[in-house]
């Protein structure tokens, strides 16, 4: 009985075992089921096309979220790749006083992508973006519509193909970057006066407070609007990259302590370095003040560099004499030479399309064969404009005063408010030069998105008595705030209003003129940006100054160019006090020879 009852105990158990083997073996083909679905799922994702979905769309997206999830596409697309094991470049030691050599090399030869590559993707995609769209024949500089015509029979097809494309991206980014001074000595609009009591900060690197080319970075530049001529110098650089044509800012040497100076851009197209002064706003002209001036007739030919001279007005600071030797500046970075950048771009297709590798060491044999060119180095503005902000950054967060007057301008653009969110898709969509609705997938264009943010004064005005307006725009009174207080964060509220509008005004002329509604472009410039009576005041600083007015009127002429009325063109580019007052006039000059040239086409043709 014991025995039998011991045998049933025995099957029994014997049966549970059985069964519990066999629930975990259903458990572990299930488990592994799903880790093959994953597996799969994860091999049929097109990461690439997520990373460029991504930045397309990053305006809209929480930054943070956003560089996770790209980080994460990067690298699940780079697993299992075989990256080059190039050494990295030797040009990295050109920018060893900002960043040491082995830590710059362990940024280019890491094979992951981390977080700060978005930053660098970023301006890779957009600068792409306006890249494109900008290298069309209306984006040419009529200045220059003849002198590229009658050249196309002298040089091969390929070459007058990228210099036209050289000339709109400059034309464009003149136009488009308003010019500010490269030290200014009071506060850079739109910021507000230095508040009193305000430190004003110091910095590593010899870097100065507003100092030049590094107060910004080209992707602020671009964002802005707004830039100095070593910033210019930037987004030009940039964009030429991505239209795949080498370009490079040129700098004299001083023979005493060998620091560099700036002087212009050169874009190697052939042979041949064709100069173009983002301080001026200007071409070099060439030899008879034809043309696009090279670096060889620069060096060549004296008259060429002192015809940038306004007798009784400028003289142009650099002489033939001083640039008989130049250094060729690389605007590029650490990222842009790494080898994780170089497997990126060849996986990059179609419209996914970007330069995101620049193989500087190439660049710089081509380049440093070229006459006058005495050697090549990678720019430290980029960098320094990296050290530049994050100390900036460590110094607000000391001195609210400074955090005021560092965050209370771009505000309007880079706010967590509901109207700056719809600025800066305006402008994002801008730049990618969506101005109308894209029915295809019903996204409004910037046009009227811009429009949206010209609030009528008496609504601004009506800001402090208007609850709805105030839960609206995000004004509350919270509890233990007393009536200053209040008032003086209403007063905030409409100057940031103010600045919106006046930003969006501009930058809706800047459309106009580019779709070529010339006409319009004028009285949007004039009656809408330019009318003393309609520049915002800013209650809170007392400003009463928009930072649009000398571009607007810049612009304006160029407006009137396009329209023939060259003498109202001609007395804007006169005007006296503008920042870029020197390179207006000798655009002036340029113009009016052009007329009296063509007036004197038919007297010519009579007389024969």
């Amino acid at each position: 009985m014991l025995s039998r009852n011991l045998s049933l105990l025995g099957l029994i158990l014997a049966v549970i075992l059985a069964v519990g083997c066999s629930d975990n073996s259903a458990k572990v083909k299930a488990i592994e089921r799903q880790r093959q679905a994953r597996i799969q799922a994860d091999t049929t994702v097109d990461h690439l096309g997520e990373v460029h979905s991504l930045l397309s769309r990053l305006v809209e997206l929480n930054p943070q979220e956003a560089q996770r999830e790209l980080v994460y596409h990067l690298n699940r697309w780079g697993e299992g790749k075989e990256f080059d094991r190039d050494k990295a470049t030797p040009l990295l030691k050109t920018i060893s006083a900002v960043i040491p050599e082995q830590q710059a090399r362990e940024m280019t030869e890491q094979a992951s992508f981390v977080g700060s590559d978005t930053d660098y993707l970023r301006d890779c995609y957009l600068f792409r973006q306006i890249s494109e769209w900008v290298d069309r024949e209306s984006g040419e500089d009529p200045m220059l519509t003849d002198w590229l015509n009658e050249i196309e029979s002298q040089l091969p097809e390929e070459e007058v193909v990228k210099l036209r494309t050289a000339v709109r991206l400059f034309d464009w980014t003149v136009r488009n970057v308003g010019y500010e001074p490269l030290q200014p000595e009071t506060s850079l609009l739109p910021h507000p006066p230095f508040p009193g009591g305000m430190s004003i900060p110091e910095f590593s690197l010899g870097m100065k407070f507003q100092g030049p080319g590094y107060r910004q970075t080209d992707y602020e530049t671009v964002w802005r609007g707004l830039g100095d001529s070593q910033q210019r110098a930037g987004v030009f650089t940039q964009l030429c990259r991505q239209a795949s044509i080498p370009a490079f800012v040129l700098a004299t040497q001083s023979e005493q302590d060998g620091t560099l100076a700036v002087w212009s851009v050169g874009v190697l197209i052939g042979n041949e370095v064709y100069l173009f002064e983002p301080e001026l706003g200007c071409y070099v002209p060439g030899p008879g003040q034809v043309g696009i001036a090279t670096l060889s007739q620069a060096r060549s030919d004296a008259s060429v560099l002192r015809r940038l001279n306004v007798v009784s007005y400028f003289d142009y600071p650099v002489a033939n004499s001083d640039v008989q030797q130049s250094i060729a500046l690389l605007n590029v970075t650490p990222e842009a030479v790494s080898l994780r950048m170089k497997q990126l771009e060849s996986g990059l297709t179609g419209n996914r399309r970007m330069k995101t590798f620049v193989d500087v060491d190439a660049l710089a044999t081509e380049i440093d064969a070229v006459p006058g060119i005495a050697g090549v180095r990678l720019w430290d503005v980029p960098l320094l404009a990296e050290v530049y902000a994050a100390e900036l950054k460590a110094a607000a967060m000391r001195d609210p005063l400074l955090t005021f007057w560092s965050q209370a301008s771009w505000a309007i653009l880079d706010g967590m408010s509901d109207n700056a969110k719809l600025l800066a898709l305006a402008r994002w969509r801008h730049l990618h030069g969506q101005f109308d609705k894209d029915d295809e997938e019903d996204a409004e264009g910037a046009r009227v998105l811009y429009l949206q943010q010209r609030a009528p004064e008496f609504e601004i005005e009506d800001l402090g008595i208007d609850v709805d307006l105030q839960k609206a725009y995000g004004v509350r009174r919270e509890l233990g705030m007393d009536q200053n207080q209040y008032e003086m964060q209403l007063r905030y509220v409409q100057d940031l209003m103010r600045m919106g509008k006046n930003a969006a005004t501009y930058w809706v002329s800047l459309i106009q003129y580019d779709d070529e509604r010339y006409e319009t472009a004028q009285t949007w410039f004039s009656k809408r940006v330019l009318d003393s009576d309609l520049i915002s005041r800013r209650e809170l600083t007392g400003d009463v100054l928009s930072p649009w007015v000398a571009a607007a009127r810049y612009n304006l002429a160029r407006s009137l160019e396009r329209s023939g009325k060259i003498d109202e063109a001609i007395q804007l580019y006169k005007t006296d006090g503008d920042p870029q007052e020197h390179g207006n006039r000798l655009r002036a000059r340029l113009l009016d020879k052009r007329r009296r040239a063509v007036e004197a086409e038919p007297e010519a043709a009579a007389s024969e």
